[in-house]
């Protein structure tokens, strides 16, 4: 039976409307993407009240996993403003930090947003890209209690499914030195895989970074791919949020799978994730992330390529 008295307690203190989790007790990983993906989010749409309430719910969960509120900043929130067609639209991205021993910065990411409501129905938007957002919190909960060389920027991006508008803003504006940041780790619907397939995208231009690529887990294949120009529409290089930091000769990997039956539908929910699949793809994702901070051995870009940098 549902303990609905235990779920009203819940309810009360995370002021949503989330049904009981399905998640495993303790699995917070699981959690994140239930909660973010409930109806109570209303699709996450930029500029919405889903999107707003998605904030709070970070801001919270930014705050438990040890990110810290950069100096530049008030609070998470980097506020931007852009043109959707006709709309000016109101967009919020959430930055945060953990100092490492440098401060050479790697930006961890993920977008919060998603479409939102369309005809009556919610997007819910679960493997895209609650995924990814709860990929980033679990990273940021590790490197807490677990110092980094690197000093490391966590970004929960707002607007990428209006084109990539969070990521740019931030960029435009960047709240740090910009010279600092030799990689984005972009994560971007790690969850909803059938054949246990996670493609890594970046080491087509940046071949050196496969040193870096040996995991723990025997359940997920990194593949390298989805990068090469000639290959089009499945060139993914600049299809999520790494794409403005490509823009910029910053270094990336891109962590995602191919699309699936759910891709931008109202079935994208957390009951059609394969949670074993995710599990094991965040950790192998995390362990990268750890092989890259103890080499600290990432190229600085060029002089040249550092001058294209605006």
């Amino acid at each position: 039976m549902k303990a609905y008295l235990l779920l009203s307690l819940a309810l009360l203190i995370s002021c949503t409307t989330v049904k009981k989790t399905d998640a495993q007790p303790g699995n917070q990983l699981l959690k994140d993407v239930e909660i973010l993906s409930s109806d109570a989010y209303e699709g996450r749409k930029t500029g919405t009240k889903g999107a707003e309430m998605a904030r709070t719910y970070l801001s919270s969960r930014f705050s438990e996993s040890g990110i810290k509120v950069l100096e530049s900043l008030q609070g998470y929130e980097q506020a931007f403003t852009f043109i959707n067609g006709s709309e000016t639209i109101n967009g919020k991205n959430l930055l945060g930090y953990i100092q490492g021993t440098t401060d050479s910065i790697i930006v961890i990411s993920a977008h919060y947003d998603h479409i939102g409501i369309i005809n009556n129905e919610i997007y819910n938007g679960a493997d895209d890209n609650a995924s990814g957002v709860a990929g980033l919190l679990k990273i940021a909960a590790h490197f807490s209690k677990q110092k980094p060389n690197y000093t490391l920027l966590f970004a929960a991006f707002d607007a990428e499914e209006m084109g990539l508008r969070g990521a740019k803003a931030f960029l435009i504006n960047p709240p740090v030195v910009l010279s600092k940041i030799k990689l984005n780790v972009n994560m971007d619907m790690i969850s909803h895989n059938d054949k246990g397939e996670l493609y890594a995208c970046g080491t087509f231009k940046y071949p050196e970074l496969k040193k870096y690529f040996h995991t723990s887990s025997p359940n997920v294949k990194v593949l390298f791919g989805h990068d090469d120009p000639k290959l089009g529409h499945d060139d993914w290089t600049n299809q999520s949020d790494q794409g403005a930091f490509n823009e910029k000769n910053i270094p990336f990997i891109y962590f995602g799978v191919e699309d699936h039956k759910d891709y931008h539908k109202t079935s994208d929910e957390f009951k059609n994730i394969n949670t074993a699949f995710f599990i094991d793809a965040a950790q192998s994702i995390l362990e990268i992330v750890i092989n890259i901070d103890k080499k600290r051995d990432i190229k600085s870009l060029s002089d040249e390529k550092r001058r294209m940098i605006k």
